[in-house]
């Protein structure tokens, strides 16, 4: 079956990714781009988990109450399929496989996935930057050929990554970045720093996760930055979902996951006036 729109979600099978994919069949019908039929891939590294997200959305009150379905009569299909964004391997399958079956282009890509390990010693900034920054960023690179001329890419990034907690001399890198091997360097410096036991004295807070968010603010500020020049109209985004009561949080958010589904869904779906490479929070743009 062809789709008029096509949207993948990565990291979706609980917490904000799942809220996002449920949110994005709810808000579809009244979106400036509903066309039609819409399909949502829900990806995860677990398989197991991943099928029973969609199963659970299947049967979802709220899902069932709007006949957002394609099964009650709606536009939406959610589907599974495994993807580890931290495996290139498991990246370029999935790529190959959308390319393949949805030769038309795919609308947009939310790239949910991430990690928040305890502690910040060398090996913690090397796995949590290698997924949240360097993977994130080569899964951007593998999806961009496949999205439509008009497609968009949504990175969650958090307000962690504000540049309020650097010294004068790290936060003017960051911004003055303007390539992706900008932001790079300030990720190896950061590393290099931690490994030698003085990532404060080099100007870093002490949070794998706060820094690889940063990156991932810089980095995607980049790969928007990068498309313009090539003069491409997709539209690149990074944004927080606010600080929401998931397993990420250990249940201490103030937000639900469906509160923090909002702006992610905004960013793929709603009329965002050709905003690209902006941070976003609350449906607004933030300063970095």
């Amino acid at each position: 079956m062809s789709y008029n729109r096509i949207g993948v979600v990565t990291g979706a099978n609980k917490g904000v990714g799942l809220a996002i994919v449920r949110q994005l069949a709810l808000q579809y019908p009244k979106s400036p781009l509903n066309n039609g039929s819409f399909l949502i891939y829900l990806t995860a590294r677990d398989q197991g988990r991943g099928e029973a997200a969609v199963k659970a959305l299947e049967q979802d009150a709220q899902l069932k109450s709007a006949k957002a379905l394609k099964a009650d009569g709606g536009l939406s299909e959610i589907k599974f399929h495994a993807l580890d964004i931290t495996d290139s391997g498991s990246i370029k399958t999935f790529a190959d496989q959308l390319k393949q079956t949805h030769g038309d282009g795919v609308d947009f890509v939310i790239n949910n996935a991430g990690i928040a390990m305890e502690g910040s010693n060398a090996q913690v900034v090397k796995t949590t930057l290698g997924c949240n920054y360097y993977s994130t960023l080569e899964a951007c690179h593998a999806f961009i050929p496949l999205l439509k001329s008009t497609g968009r890419i949504v990175n969650l990034a958090s307000m962690s990554g504000h540049l309020n907690k650097y010294s004068d001399e790290v936060r003017n890198r960051f911004l003055a970045s303007k390539t992706e091997d900008d932001v790079t360097s300030i990720m190896k410096d950061f590393a290099s720093a931690v490994e030698a036991g003085r990532e404060k004295e080099a100007g870093f807070p002490s949070a794998a996760y706060a820094v690889s968010k940063a990156g991932m603010i810089g980095g995607t500020r980049a790969l928007a930055r990068s498309e313009k020049e090539k003069g491409s109209s997709l539209l690149i985004n990074s944004c927080c979902p606010g600080y929401v009561n998931t397993d990420m949080t250990k249940g201490n958010g103030t937000k639900s996951p469906d509160e923090g589904a909002q702006t992610p869904v905004m960013l793929a779906i709603q009329d965002i006036k050709g905003h690209t490479g902006l941070f976003w929070q609350n449906e607004k743009q933030l300063e970095w």
